[in-house]
């Protein structure tokens, strides 16, 4: 592509993936988009994450690790906007039930039981925020649910396959522990939801 401009959108439309057209309005057009927003969201958290004056070096292999983590979680992110922009696949794995393996849960279930081994256990709901990679990994973690609830609400007009609704549901839990994993290595505690509380 040698322009990012084409001009073939300037009336409301995009094509999808085997040349058939929609208008931007178009729900299946609406969820890559919020594909896109999260991607864009777990780029900042690696942005904040990669700075080279970390001096514990604990704390440096925490930011790593967690930086590999979330590339790999962007790029699946890629893959469900390219499948959910192809109309005949969507209908086609949902149709036949096949398994998605770039929409494996188990792989965000291993690392949530990583992370929560380092973790207090939660015994009261935790306000979002704390560091900067932590506060926008919260702020990922909503738009993945708004993802999600939009694909199961799209689910009753057009083929959504089941895998990637559940990758969805469990990559939410994933931006959840990561949020506080990242919080707890950078020695800083949850912060906890006090209830009735009010401002003085």
């Amino acid at each position: 592509m040698s322009r990012i401009y084409t001009r073939t959108g300037d009336l409301g439309e995009t094509a999808l993936i085997g040349g058939t057209r929609a208008p931007k309005s178009d729900i299946r057009v609406d969820l890559y988009g919020t594909a896109d927003e999260l991607n864009a969201q777990l780029g900042l958290v690696v942005a904040l994450l990669d700075r080279p004056d970390h001096e514990d070096p604990t704390r440096a292999a925490a930011a790593t690790r967690l930086m590999a983590e979330l590339t790999a979680v962007q790029s699946r992110l890629f893959d469900l906007g390219a499948l959910l922009a192809d109309p005949d696949r969507c209908a086609g794995l949902a149709r036949s039930g096949e398994a998605i393996a770039a929409f494996d849960p188990a792989r965000l279930e291993h690392s949530i039981d990583r992370m929560d081994d380092d973790l207090q256990p939660l015994r009261t709901f935790i306000l979002p925020g704390g560091t900067p990679p932590a506060a926008v990994l919260h702020v990922a973690r909503t738009v993945c649910r708004r993802l999600e609830r939009r694909a199961v609400e799209a689910a009753t007009t057009i083929a959504v396959p089941a895998d990637a609704v559940r990758w969805l549901n469990r990559l939410s839990d994933w931006l959840f522990t990561a949020a506080r994993w990242i919080q707890h290595t950078s020695g800083r505690d949850d912060v906890p939801w006090r209830p009735g509380e009010s401002v003085e």
